[in-house]
Formats: structure tokens, C-alpha cells, sequence
């Protein structure tokens, strides 16, 4: 499998939303789990004021992630490969 980010713009209206979102995109991703592999997710404040996503993903491809996405009824608006990974410092534990 390889890296990939997926930005996914202005899916959800609050945090709870999201949230079930997240459980749906978990169940699928056990159904899926030879394909895609969720690793983490950043949560952002778009400008509309709805919720969005940066996720990190390991995949087969970006069809696969497209294919988990369709599933769950979420958008997957950017598909990029990662190249490499700096890390500065280690993620905060609370944002």
C-alpha cells in the first residue's frame, strides 16, 4: 500500500455529523481493509463555517479510497500520493 492524503471540503455541518461519518467510514473500511487503511484525520474550520478533513490514508490506489468513500457517502475532493514525510515535531495531544 502506499500514502495518501484526501482532503474532503465542507462535508459536515457540526461534530456530530462528523462523527457518525466516522464511525460509517470505519465499519467500511473493515469490509475494505485489504484496500484502504484510515491512519489519522486533521479536522478543519472551513469558510462557510461547516466542518472538513485532511485524512491520511494507506491504499492500493486512488480508486480504492474512492470507491471506501462512495461507500460511506462522504466526498473525496483531492486525492494526492504523499512523497515523503517531515516531521518537525510529534503531533500536539490536544488541539
Amino acid at each position: 500500500m502506499e500514502l495518501f492524503t484526501i482532503r474532503r471540503r465542507s462535508n459536515w455541518a457540526d461534530t456530530a455529523e462528523l462523527e457518525a461519518a466516522a464511525a460509517k467510514s470505519s465499519a467500511e473500511g473493515e469490509k475494505m481493509s485489504d484496500e484502504v487503511r484510515w491512519i489519522r484525520s486533521y479536522v478543519v474550520e472551513e469558510t462557510d463555517g461547516r466542518l472538513g478533513t485532511l485524512c491520511v490514508y494507506e491504499a492500493t490506489s486512488p480508486e480504492a479510497i474512492r470507491r471506501h468513500a462512495g461507500n460511506t457517502g462522504m466526498s473525496a475532493d483531492e486525492i494526492t500520493k504523499v512523497a515523503d514525510t517531515v516531521v518537525v515535531r510529534e503531533d500536539p495531544v490536544t488541539v
